[in-house]
C-alpha cells in the first residue's frame, strides 16, 4: 500500500483489489458505463480513483458498493487486497449471496424421469423386458 501515491487507474485497481481477474474484464465493465465513481457513472478506464472514494458495480448476483482505503503498489496475494477497500454492502444482500451460493452447490440435479441418459435401475428394467426366456 503505497503512501506517497494520491490517485490511481480504476482498472488497475478494480484488478489490484482481486474483484476482476484481468484488467481487461475490468475495462469491459467500465467502457459498458456499469460503474459509478462517487455517484457519477464511469465509462473510461483511465478514469482516476483516489483514497475514500465510493465505487458502485454489479458483481454476479448483486451489487457492489465499496469504499476505497488504499491504493494498491502490485496486485498482491487475496488478504493483502482485502486491505485495500471496505464493503459498504448491505449485510442482508450478502447473506442472501452467500445462501444461494450453498443453495446452487448444495443441490443434486434431479433428472426427470424419462428425460435423457436411462439409470442403471430404468436398463435393467429395460433388459427384464427385452430378455427372451
Amino acid at each position: 500500500m503505497n503512501q506517497e501515491q494520491s490517485n490511481q487507474r480504476l482498472d488497475k485497481w478494480l484488478w489490484s483489489a482481486r474483484f476482476f481477474k484481468s484488467r481487461a474484464l475490468a475495462t469491459k465493465l467500465l467502457s459498458a458505463g456499469r460503474v459509478r465513481l462517487s455517484g457519477k457513472v464511469v465509462t473510461k478506464s483511465n478514469q482516476l480513483v483516489k483514497k475514500n472514494d465510493v465505487l458502485t458495480f454489479p458483481q454476479g448476483s448483486f451489487i457492489r458498493v465499496i469504499k476505497v482505503l488504499f491504493l494498491a503498489e502490485r496486485r498482491g496475494p487475496a488478504p493483502e487486497a482485502q486491505l485495500l477497500f471496505e464493503d459498504l454492502s448491505p449485510i442482508e444482500q450478502q447473506k442472501e449471496a452467500a445462501k444461494k451460493l450453498v443453495e446452487f452447490n448444495g443441490t443434486v440435479s434431479n433428472r426427470p424421469r424419462g428425460g435423457g441418459r436411462p439409470t442403471k435401475d430404468d436398463r435393467r428394467a429395460i433388459d427384464r423386458l427385452m430378455r427372451r426366456d
